[in-house]
């Protein structure tokens, strides 16, 4: 997968760039399917849709976007599971439709009550993953919502918390690094029990005398590119085009790097034990 190509497929991208300028969408009903398990749409006071997903012994929940999508900022609010949510993962990511694995996901992990959440982090490109990267976060998700964003446009990928980046991986596929450029995704989100491994390494399991476990979502919105006959519609729903050309500024760049030096506990690239004989080639220039 040369640069050729590469270049090809991003001027295709910038060609379909085609604004529309209806309302965005509110009712996250129209947006998404609900595929399984315990979920419920529910109401806030200001008469708003949340979707809450919930997990017992016996079931997990999920939905997913109705919509496929080729390049797309996605924002969603989320209240974590609350008090002891040790084994459980809440997950929020954006996966591909072929075989061949593309995927960008956050995975919430619970722990025991009043030790904090871990936000861990992976994205995968051509089937390849292994780009783990682990958070505690500068606040207590149980206690209220706060807005988790995925951008993904032909440049790079990033992920912001509060609008605060968390974490960015350039497209460098001219220099034969996975990137995840031609394959559409949806959306999902999930609650499951992982307490094999998500909480202290598997060693806290899971009380299933706490259950049910629910994770609520509220205010979904993705401003992307959808396909529309022969061709890709960008910002359905939306008047901002920014994010389809968004890189990090140098107040950005500062942000993200506050945010490793301060609540950055795990990082794929610093790993001397996985990576005896040298990280990965896209380490150090993200």
């Amino acid at each position: 997968m040369g640069q050729p190509r590469a270049q090809l497929l991003a001027s295709m991208a910038a060609l379909y760039l085609i604004l529309a300028t209806s309302p965005a969408i509110s009712d996250m009903t129209n947006s998404l399917d609900m595929l399984w398990g315990n979920t419920q749409v529910l109401y806030d006071s200001t008469g708003h849709q949340i979707v809450s997903l919930s997990l017992n012994r016996w079931t997990t929940s999920a939905f997913r976007s109705k919509t496929k999508y080729l390049f797309a900022r996605i924002d969603m609010d989320i209240k974590l599971v609350a008090k002891d949510s040790a084994g459980t993962v809440t997950t929020l990511y954006v996966k591909g439709l072929w075989d061949i694995h593309d995927e960008i996901d956050l995975e919430f992990l619970g722990n025991t009550t009043g030790e904090p959440y871990t936000l861990h982090t992976n994205i995968y490109a051509r089937g390849t993953g292994g780009r783990e990267k682990q958070y505690r976060l500068w606040f207590d998700p149980r206690e209220d919502f706060h807005t988790y964003t995925i951008i993904w446009n032909p440049q790079m990928i990033l992920i912001l918390v509060d609008g605060t980046p968390i974490q960015r991986m350039k497209n460098q596929l001219r220099n034969d690094i996975p990137f995840p450029l031609y394959q559409p995704m949806r959306l999902y989100a999930s609650i499951w029990d992982a307490d094999d491994w998500a909480t202290q390494g598997g060693r806290i399991k899971t009380n299933w005398s706490q259950a049910p476990f629910t994770a609520f979502f509220r205010n979904y919105q993705a401003n992307a590119c959808v396909p529309y006959k022969t061709a890709w519609i960008c910002n359905q729903g939306s008047n901002d085009s920014s994010w389809f050309t968004q890189d990090l500024d140098e107040e950005g760049k500062q942000k993200l790097k506050d945010v490793d030096d301060r609540y950055k506990i795990y990082d794929y690239c610093t790993d001397s034990r996985r990576y005896p004989n040298g990280y990965p080639p896209e380490c150090g220039s993200q």
